[in-house]
């Protein structure tokens, strides 16, 4: 076993996660190839480098890359993710955030097309903004991808009503101190734990002690940036960069899992 593979006790748990049983693949690879593919995927999240460059040791890098476009496509990543998510969620409060990425020049592709595959021109070239939803120790249940000069405020109601356990409060920063969200978060009966801008006429406080518990998700994105293929997109299509987001968050929920 390589650095990076999964282990022994992750694969336990995965495998039954993955439509590669019997029961749910039918005609297929059997599981013990279908491990060292999702390795083969596993390295290519780390490095970063162009599919044709995953070592033959995990198998043909063109059946690895049709494996992990397939199940994007497919949804299988991110129900995995979910899954895991859904089973050791600390739903106490949620907190939401987004962190910016830069698009490698692989990921550009056409100029056309380039705002359908959430790809925002900037100054510093192409860049994608990950949002995330993540609950009270800082761990994702959900993510949104946009282009890069989207405003933090408008992922919003695409993240607050996915997870299924409402939080009783939500952590986020001053760019999600808009009226509209104000109210959302009210009618749900969830306590908004958001700073107000300085332009506001009228202050609004907040629980400034439970918004310290909002470095979690920050550090939550420096550790999914610790793998290449996330710190830096280079998938031109979105469904492929978010299936690697997919991935690198299923592989983090493993831990806890495992831990307990």
């Amino acid at each position: 076993m390589s650095r990076g593979d999964l282990t022994e006790a992750e694969w336990r748990v995965l495998k039954d996660l993955l439509p590669i049983e019997p029961e749910n693949r039918g005609r297929g690879r059997r599981p013990e190839q279908n491990r060292s593919i999702i390795n083969g995927i596993l390295w290519r999240l780390r490095c970063g480098a162009p599919w044709r460059d995953v070592p033959p040791k995990y198998g043909s890098w063109n059946t690895i890359y049709r494996r992990f476009r397939r199940w994007s496509e497919a949804g299988v990543w991110e129900t995995v993710a979910v899954t895991l998510a859904e089973i050791m969620a600390d739903s106490g409060h949620y907190s939401i955030d987004s962190t910016t990425v830069r698009a490698h020049v692989s990921a550009a592709g056409r100029k056309r097309g380039t705002h359908r595959r959430a790809l925002g021109r900037s100054r510093g070239g192409f860049t994608s903004k990950l949002h995330c939803l993540a609950d009270a120790l800082g761990r994702p249940l959900a993510f949104h991808l946009t282009v890069g000069e989207a405003a933090d405020c408008k992922a919003y109601d695409a993240l607050i009503s996915l997870p299924e356990r409402k939080p009783d409060a939500l952590l986020a920063d001053k760019g999600y101190d808009a009226d509209a969200i104000r109210a959302d978060l009210a009618e749900r009966k969830i306590e908004a734990v958001i700073p107000g801008k300085s332009n506001r006429r009228v202050k609004i406080e907040h629980d400034r002690a439970l918004y310290k518990q909002r470095n979690r998700i920050e550090r939550m994105f420096g550790h999914l940036k610790i793998n290449r293929a996330i710190a830096t997109r280079y998938d031109q299509l979105a469904s492929s960069f978010l299936g690697m987001v997919h991935i690198a968050t299923a592989r983090y929920w493993l831990k806890f899992v495992h831990a307990a």
